[in-house]
C-alpha cells in the first residue's frame, strides 16, 4: 500500500469533527478580546500606565517573539511523533498559555511606571510565545483535514464562529455581569475597577486551556489520514530558514501577507478603540455596551454561514474583495454620520440602534471576509507541494500568526497614539472629556482606518488561486 493510499480520506466532514477543530480557536478568540479590547483600556485607565508605554510594551513583546512563528510553524511541519506533526504543541502549549493570560491581569499594586511597563511586557511575551505554539499548529491542521476548495470554507467557518462567539461571550460577561458588579460608592462605572478584570482572567484561563485539550483530543482520530512528515535530513539553521524562504517565495502568498499585515494594523487600530468610542464618543452606558456586543453573536452565524455559499458562488479571491469593500467602508460610517452631524444627540434611542444595526451587518460581513481569507490561504499548499515536494502547512500559517502578533502591535500602539493626539488623558472619566477631544478623536481615526483598510484590498488583488486551479493542484497531486 503506498503512503497515498494511507492518507486518502474522506472530503466530507463530519459536524463533530468540525466542532472539535473550531473549538480550539476558543483559546484564540478569548485572548484576542482581552489584548484588542480591554488591555489598553485596563493598563492605561485602571492601573494608570501610560498609554504610549502600554502600546510600546505590547509593540515590542510581539516584535521579540515574533521570529518564533516560522521556526514553530517549520517545526511542526517537519515532527515525527505517535501524535502526528501537530499535536503535541497543541497540547504542551496549553498550562502555559492559560497560566500567563490569567498573571497579565493580576499586575502588581502601587507599581511604578517602569515596573508596571516591564511586567506588562514580560507577560505579553511569554502569552504570544505560547500562543505560537498552540495557534499555529492547530490552524494548519485545515489543509490536512480537507482539500475541498468549498468544505475548506465550510471548516475554517467553524474555527471562525467559536473564536468570535467564545471572545464575545467573554466581553457581554464583562459588561452585563462583572462590570455592574464593581460599582461601588467610590466607584460608579465598573469599567475602571481592576476587580472586574481578575474575575475575567480567571474565567478566560480555564476556558483556554479547556478548549485546547478538548480540540487536540476531538481532532486525534484524523492524524491517521495527515500527510506524513518529508524523510529525516541533516538539519542545519541556513538550511531551515532556505526552506522556509523557498515556501513563501510565491506570489499568491505574498499579496495574502501584504493584505494581512495592513488588515491586522487596521483592525489592531479598530478594536483597541471600539470600547472608547462606546465609552466616550457614543456615551453609552455599561449596560447598551453590553447589549452591541451581544450582536456579535448574530454576526458570527452571519459570517459563518456566508461564507461556504460565496465560496460556492463567487469564489473566493472575488467573495473576499466584494464582500470586504462593503464591510469596511461601512466599519466607520457612523461615526462619521456623526461627525458631520448627521444622526441626532448622543442619548436618543435612534442611535443606538443605528450604532447597534450596522455594526452586526458589518463585523458578519468582516467575519466572512476573515474565513474566505484564511481558506484563499489553505489553498496554497498544494501549490507549494507541487513545486517544492514538501507539506508546508505550518509554514504558511505560521505567517498568519505572525502577522497577527507584530502587526496587531503596530495598530495598538497606534491607537495609542490617536487617544494622545486627540488629547484623551489616562484615567479621565466621560464626564471629564470635552466635545473637541472626542471629535478630535473620530477624525484622527476614521481617515486612518479607511486608508489602511483600501490598501489591503488593493493587495488582495494579486492573489491567482482559483477554483479551477486548485482543484488541478489536487488532481496532479493524486496523479504523483
Amino acid at each position: 500500500m503506498s503512503s497515498q493510499d494511507v492518507n486518502e480520506k474522506p472530503e466530507k466532514l463530519s459536524a463533530g469533527i468540525k466542532s472539535a477543530y473550531g473549538i480550539g480557536a476558543v483559546a484564540y478568540g478569548v485572548n484576542t478580546v482581552g489584548f484588542d479590547y480591554f488591555l489598553l483600556l485596563f493598563y492605561s485607565q485602571v492601573i494608570g500606565l501610560d498609554a504610549r508605554l502600554v502600546g510600546a510594551a505590547i509593540l515590542a513583546a510581539l516584535v521579540i517573539d515574533a521570529i518564533s512563528d516560522p521556526i514553530v510553524g517549520y517545526w511542526s511541519d517537519n515532527l515525527r511523533s505517535r501524535w502526528g506533526r501537530r499535536h503535541p504543541f497543541m497540547v504542551a502549549a496549553a498550562l502555559p498559555f492559560a497560566l500567563s493570560f490569567y498573571l497579565l491581569w493580576h499586575p502588581p499594586e502601587g507599581g511604578s511606571q517602569a515596573v508596571l511597563f516591564w511586567y506588562l511586557l514580560t507577560l505579553a511575551v511569554v502569552i504570544r510565545t505560547a500562543m505560537t505554539f498552540y495557534e499555529t499548529p492547530s490552524a494548519a491542521m485545515a489543509p490536512e483535514l480537507t482539500n475541498d476548495y468549498v468544505e475548506r470554507s465550510s471548516l475554517i467557518s467553524f474555527r471562525s464562529y467559536f473564536a468570535w462567539t467564545a471572545g464575545n461571550a467573554m466581553t457581554v460577561l464583562m459588561f452585563f455581569f462583572l462590570f455592574p458588579a464593581m460599582v461601588t460608592d467610590t466607584i460608579t462605572d465598573g469599567r475602571f475597577s481592576r476587580g472586574g478584570y481578575e474575575i475575567m482572567a480567571a474565567i478566560a484561563a480555564v476556558l483556554i486551556f479547556t478548549s485546547i485539550i478538548v480540540s487536540a483530543i476531538g481532532t486525534r482520530s484524523r492524524i491517521k489520514y495527515f500527510k506524513v512528515p518529508p524523510p529525516r535530513r541533516r538539519m542545519t539553521l541556513k538550511r531551515v530558514f532556505r526552506e522556509i524562504f523557498e515556501t513563501l517565495s510565491n506570489r499568491s502568498f505574498l499579496a495574502l501577507f501584504i493584505a494581512a499585515l495592513l488588515g491586522a494594523v487596521a483592525s489592531g487600530l479598530a478594536a483597541s478603540l471600539s470600547l472608547y468610542f462606546y465609552t466616550y464618543f457614543w456615551k453609552f452606558s455599561s449596560v447598551e455596551t453590553g447589549l452591541i456586543t451581544m450582536g456579535v453573536f448574530i454576526s458570527a452565524i452571519i459570517g459563518a454561514v456566508m461564507a461556504p455559499y460565496v465560496t460556492r458562488k463567487m469564489g473566493k479571491k472575488k467573495g473576499a474583495i466584494v464582500v470586504g469593500l462593503f464591510a469596511f467602508i461601512g466599519s466607520p460610517l457612523p461615526i462619521t454620520l456623526r461627525l458631520f452631524d448627521l444622526l441626532p444627540d448622543n442619548g436618543s434611542p435612534s442611535v443606538f440602534w443605528i450604532v447597534f444595526i450596522t455594526g452586526v451587518i458589518d463585523l458578519g460581513l468582516i467575519i466572512c471576509f476573515q474565513v474566505l481569507y484564511a481558506s484563499m490561504m489553505a489553498d496554497l499548499v498544494e501549490q507549494s507541494e507541487l513545486k517544492t515536494g514538501r507539506r508546508s502547512e505550518g509554514v504558511f500559517f505560521s505567517s498568519v500568526t505572525f502577522i497577527r502578533k507584530s502587526v496587531q502591535g503596530f495598530g495598538l500602539m497606534l491607537a495609542s497614539f490617536v487617544l494622545y493626539w486627540a488629547g484623551l488623558s489616562a484615567g479621565a472619566t466621560v464626564d471629564q472629556v470635552s466635545d473637541e477631544t472626542v471629535w478630535r478623536l473620530g477624525t484622527y481615526y476614521v481617515p486612518t482606518v479607511l486608508f489602511i483598510w483600501m490598501l489591503m484590498m488593493v493587495a488582495m488583488t494579486a492573489y491567482k488561486i482559483d477554483r479551477a486551479e486548485h482543484e488541478d493542484n489536487v488532481r496532479r497531486l493524486a496523479d504523483k
